[in-house]
């Protein structure tokens, strides 16, 4: 009997727990439906974005490791019919906007850089459509590579994917919040002409990945990600061409 009303107090001890975490809790590959959308302001106060679902930007993808006070970072994602919508909360001890031309070396400039592959299928997207690596700017403007009319791999402005806005806290240490929408397009997409985005549902699987260019002067000397990817013949920095090394994440409600 007393056996029994150890078993008991356990069980009772284990649901009272079980209570007490948030069923709106994000699994690590999992994105969390809002209905009603963040404003992109900068400003992450949104209902949206509430709760403890973020995750670490931690991968080194290039160059070394940055010390703890010169940039962390971490992030959350949100989605509904229209977009894919990100926070990412950034600290960075100084910002680095050095090349005016938003296609001229726009990764040795501290960037924002936002994976995205609308079937999750993977593979070469450097000089295609296959997926993206939306390289946001501190201008808030928005580079990846993609074919031109003569079919070269060139630098492009894609603003029309990704609205976003960041603010700078006026404390220390200056976290930066980034919040962005992403309009998700497929390899059907033609530059330059009338294109619909996808229209996400539930259940969907979207290949993703996050990373940060941190640069402190006119050359990017940190580059993280929230995805560890296997070097190829030691070369880390393959998402831009790759979307096989991105993660996988499930739109859910």
């Amino acid at each position: 009997m007393k056996s029994a009303k150890h078993l008991g107090a356990v069980l009772t001890s284990a649901l009272l727990v079980a209570m007490s975490v948030p069923t709106a809790q994000a699994k690590s590959d999992s994105v969390l439906y809002s209905s009603t959308p963040p404003v992109i302001d900068g400003v992450a106060n949104d209902a949206a974005w509430k709760g403890g679902d973020w995750h670490e930007m931690t991968s080194l993808m290039w160059g070394s490791a940055p010390e703890s006070g010169d940039f962390s970072g971490r992030y959350k994602l949100r989605w509904n019919k229209d977009a894919l919508y990100l926070l990412a909360e950034i600290q960075d001890d100084h910002l680095s906007d050095t090349y005016a031309n938003p296609l001229e070396r726009y990764w040795d400039d501290d960037c924002l850089e936002i994976f995205i592959d609308a079937d999750a299928s993977g593979g070469d997207h450097l000089n295609n459509y296959n997926a993206f690596a939306y390289h946001l700017a501190l201008d808030n403007q928005v580079v990846d590579i993609g074919p031109n009319e003569a079919g070269e791999a060139v630098p492009q402005l894609y603003n029309d994917h990704v609205e976003n806005k960041w603010q700078r806290d006026i404390s220390a240490p200056h976290k930066i919040h980034w919040e962005a929408a992403v309009r998700v397009f497929d390899d059907s997409y033609q530059h330059g002409k009338d294109n619909s985005p996808v229209t996400l549902k539930e259940g969907m699987t979207l290949g993703f990945m996050l990373a940060y260019c941190d640069a402190d002067g006119g050359d990017r000397e940190h580059f993280l990600g929230s995805h560890e990817i296997t070097p190829v013949n030691g070369d880390k920095n393959l998402g831009y061409k790759d979307a096989s090394v991105f993660g996988k994440v499930k739109l859910t409600k």
